[in-house]
This record gives structure tokens, C-alpha cells and sequence, in this order.
């Protein structure tokens, strides 16, 4: 029963996939950045901007944008109960945050995009910082190999230092993993290009890459602030569904299933 509901799932999934895609294909930077008067006690999915590591490895925060946000949005709303914000054309307010600015405070999940390429100076340190030990929780994806690892822990060990808060390698078994859907793994998820260009290859950067990290930092009371998914690409599972159907029923079902599960435990813990 429970494989006959994930397939008529995904089949619902794609039937709008391409429509989705096609409406929402253009998103303009300026107009969804956060300000006081954007929220409206709903969920908006908060991308975090971060200023630019000239020695990191990656592209940058706008990775994905906008349709991996809006996608995301999307179907967080159909296969939940989560009030998600919308505007007067239906398209869901998704927004843009500064690490430096209050309305920081107004989002209970940011996610970060190639986390590999970030620079935190003191003060978006501690503000983030601040954030997350006041209820906040971190979401850092699509970083692949061993320089992109280093220098992203550089970054966050200005916010967290190490000796308080460590990185763990978080098991399937963390609830988390377990929220709505109940999740074996945590897939390799490459770019749409990679896997169409390396002939359905997985590892972006070959064995450098090969085995997807699930990890987590967690504060004094044990609740799990950052999460951090390495040598794997979900974001582009949501943004690039309605652009090849096999990668969509190969990568889409799962990037959906760990993204509704990761934003239910974050907004209820």
C-alpha cells in the first residue's frame, strides 16, 4: 500500500510539473527580498544570501532560484497542512534574507546553496548565530568534495565553534528522517546537467564525491540547528522537475520526500 501511494504520488507530482516550471520560469531578486511587512504568519521558504568566499569552491547563494524555492513551496502545500503564502497571481511569496537583518528572525528554516563558496564575517556571525540559538534551524545543501567540505566548515565554526557544538554524522534513524515520509536514505542527487551530460552518473566530482553526508549540529539541549546534506544536489531535484521526466521519477520523489520531512521536523522542534 505504502509503494502504491508513493507511485500515485508521483505521478500527481509530474502531471503538474511541466505547468509549474513554465509559469514560474522568471523571478525577480529585488522583489522578493525580506522586509518587515512580508510575512504573514504563513510559511515563506527564506533563501539566506551570504557574501561571496573568493578562495571557496562553488557558484553561490542564488544556486537554484527561483524555482527551487517556488517548487517547493508548491508542494509543501499540496502533500501537507502547512499554510503556505501566497500572492494575488497564486505564486507563493518566497523570500531572500540578509544574515544581518531582523527579519532574519521571522523565517524558522533559511537554506543555503552551495555552501562551499560562503564568507561569514563577524558580523553575520553572530547574528546567525544568535538566530539559531534562539529556535532557529539551518539548512545547507548542494557542496560536493573535500575543498568545498573544508572550506564551508572554516565558515560555520565562526558561528559554532567546535568544541561546543560538534558535527555528527546523523543516522536514518533520527527522526527527522521519519517525519511524513519514511526514508531509507538520503539519495545522491545530482544537477540535471551532470547526469545527463555524464550519462546518468551520480558523484559530480567521481570519488571525491561519492558518498552523500548527512550531518547536523545541535545546541546545548540537543536540538538539531544545522543540517547539512554533502556531495549531493536536492535543491535541483525541486527546481529541474519539470524539465526531464525520468530524472523527475528518479531524483524529484526523493528530493521531495527528505525537503517535506526536513521542514515539518524544523517548524515543530
Amino acid at each position: 500500500m505504502r509503494r502504491l501511494a508513493i507511485s500515485l504520488l508521483a505521478g500527481a507530482m509530474l502531471v503538474l510539473a511541466g505547468t509549474v516550471s513554465a509559469q514560474y520560469r522568471r523571478g525577480s531578486v529585488q522583489a522578493h527580498m525580506a522586509g518587515p511587512d512580508t510575512y504573514d504568519a504563513r510559511f515563506h521558504y527564506c533563501r539566506a544570501a551570504y557574501r561571496i568566499n573568493p578562495f571557496g569552491d562553488g557558484g553561490g547563494w542564488l544556486t537554484d532560484y527561483p524555482l527551487a524555492d517556488i517548487d517547493l513551496s508548491i508542494r509543501l502545500a499540496e502533500l501537507t497542512k502547512t499554510p503556505v503564502s501566497i500572492d494575488p497571481t497564486g505564486a507563493p511569496r518566497h523570500l531572500i534574507v540578509r544574515l544581518t537583518d531582523d527579519e532574519l528572525y521571522q523565517c524558522p528554516i533559511i537554506v543555503m546553496q552551495e555552501v562551499g563558496r560562503l564568507f561569514f564575517d563577524p558580523q553575520d556571525a553572530a547574528h546567525l548565530r544568535d538566530y539559531l540559538l534562539k529556535g532557529g534551524f539551518l539548512w545547507v545543501d548542494d557542496f560536493w568534495g573535500t575543498y568545498a567540505w573544508r572550506s564551508w566548515v572554516a565558515q560555520i565554526r565562526k558561528v559554532l565553534p567546535p568544541g561546543e557544538f560538534p558535527i555528527v554524522d546523523l543516522p536514518i534513524t533520527h527522526p527527522m528522517f521519519q517525519t511524513q515520509f519514511e526514508m531509507k536514505r538520503v539519495a545522491q542527487i545530482p544537477g540535471l546537467g551532470y547526469w545527463r551530460w555524464s550519462g546518468g552518473g551520480t558523484s559530480e566530482l567521481g570519488a571525491d564525491s561519492a558518498e552523500v553526508h548527512s550531518r547536523g549540529i545541535f545546541d546545548s539541549k540537543g536540538r538539531l540547528i544545522v543540517f547539512m546534506t554533502h556531495n549531493t544536489d536536492i535543491s535541483d531535484s525541486w527546481e529541474r522537475e519539470g524539465d526531464d521526466e525520468r530524472y523527475f521519477y528518479r531524483f524529484s520523489v526523493d528530493g521531495y520526500r527528505l525537503a517535506i520531512n526536513v521542514m515539518l521536523y524544523a517548524m515543530s522542534h
